[in-house]
């Protein structure tokens, strides 16, 4: 095997830990990339594109010879060849006025590693988590897991939506909060933890009702909404804002040993169009009134949070259009399809509500401390 010199350029030397030139072994082009890739991961991304050929804005040159006047990445290589990677580059802003997305940095590489190498992530993908911006709305049993492998995953700005104080009976489910955070606000202790698991991440905190007033604004700051509230007024509110402000909506529910996950993705229906009415006062209970299994919240969490990384990298296939229903009490998983109704008020084809209404009102609800006032999951 042979070992060369790999010059790196400037704006992939971050990938490399900032080292302008790096030995690496390999009898062709092809070899000395897939193991400059295997020591740095994420370089092949950046230089293959996604049908792995090397792009015209990339040059590649042996001792000062460009390889497509030799053979291409099969260019056999002689013990101690010279070898430059040049790219194209440019200076400024993109068309949209925003920056380029700025390379990994050494430790998230190394951080992050588990996602790029894995081949529907790479360093693109992992780019593209870092620079998403997620709310949860609610900090509780759901928001709990989800905050936590969204946070883990590196998502760039994640928004917790709560109002609430941590309770001792939350600590049986609510991972986010500890003993000595009894009596604080949810979205401080959510916060530290959060921050303390991934300082990369930019923890956004809404000490707040989630109301008819403030949805819209505050949603409108995100690219992906996750629900963990635990009343229907909430969850209409949500589902409401979501649709008019064409925002994808990963949706989760539990209550004693059953859990539901769906996905509402803009223009292929809305949570009104499985449930167009709330149930009478009463007659479901909630999680506080009937209980629920603690380790129900991180099944049905980790559920939102796959979802929600899967919406970011736009890989694989959503829950969008399917209900999961998981019954932890015999193990069985079961899945029932979901259509978008032309009839549903909010996003059918003749929309009738097409701004937020009451809705304590609406699902026969009192409010509590606000209008449309949101609980976390309890």
């Amino acid at each position: 095997m042979m070992t060369v010199t790999v010059y790196i350029p400037t704006p992939f030397r971050r990938m490399t830990g900032n080292h302008p030139q790096v030995e690496v072994e390999g009898a062709t082009i092809a070899e000395v990339l897939d193991n400059l890739d295997r020591r740095f991961p994420g370089v092949h991304d950046l230089i293959y594109s996604s049908e792995h050929k090397i792009p015209a804005h990339i040059n590649i040159y042996v001792n000062n010879h460009e390889i497509g006047s030799l053979g291409g990445d099969a260019t056999p290589l002689a013990q101690g060849d010279q070898i430059a990677i040049i790219p194209a580059i440019a200076g400024g802003a993109g068309d949209d006025g925003t920056a380029t997305a700025q390379p990994l940095t050494p430790d998230q590489v190394q951080r992050y590693s588990r996602h790029i190498i894995m081949p529907q992530v790479g360093s693109a993908g992992q780019r593209k988590i870092l620079a998403s911006k997620v709310l949860i709305v609610g900090a509780g049993g759901l928001g709990s897991p989800v905050a936590v492998y969204l946070t883990l995953a590196g998502v760039g700005t994640i928004g917790l939506v709560d109002f609430d104080t941590v309770d001792l009976s939350n600590l049986q489910r609510q991972i986010l909060h500890q003993t000595a955070d009894v009596g604080r606000p949810k979205v401080e202790s959510a916060k530290e933890t959060l921050l303390a698991y991934n300082p990369d991440v930019n923890v956004v905190t809404h000490e707040t009702p989630l109301t008819s007033d403030n949805a819209m604004e505050i949603i409108g700051q995100y690219d992906i909404v996750v629900n963990g509230a635990d009343n229907f007024a909430a969850r209409y509110l949500v589902n409401d804002a979501c649709v008019f402000l064409k925002k994808p909506l990963v949706d989760g529910s539990i209550l004693l040993f059953e859990g539901q996950a769906t996905v509402y993705l803009p223009g292929n229906g809305c949570y009104r169009c499985l449930y167009p009415n709330p149930p009478p006062p009463g007659m479901v209970p909630s999680c506080a009134e009937a209980g629920v299994l603690g380790a129900l919240c991180g099944l049905v969490g980790s559920i939102q949070a796959t979802e929600t990384l899967k919406l970011i990298l736009d890989i694989g296939e959503s829950l969008n259009g399917r209900l999961m229903i998981f019954d932890a009490l015999v193990m069985d998983v079961r899945r029932f399809k979901i259509r978008r109704d032309p009839e549903c008020l909010v996003c059918g084809d003749n929309p009738t509500v097409t701004e937020l209404i009451n809705y304590d009102a609406f699902c026969g609800a009192a409010p509590v401390a606000a209008p449309a006032t949101v609980q976390t999951e309890a």
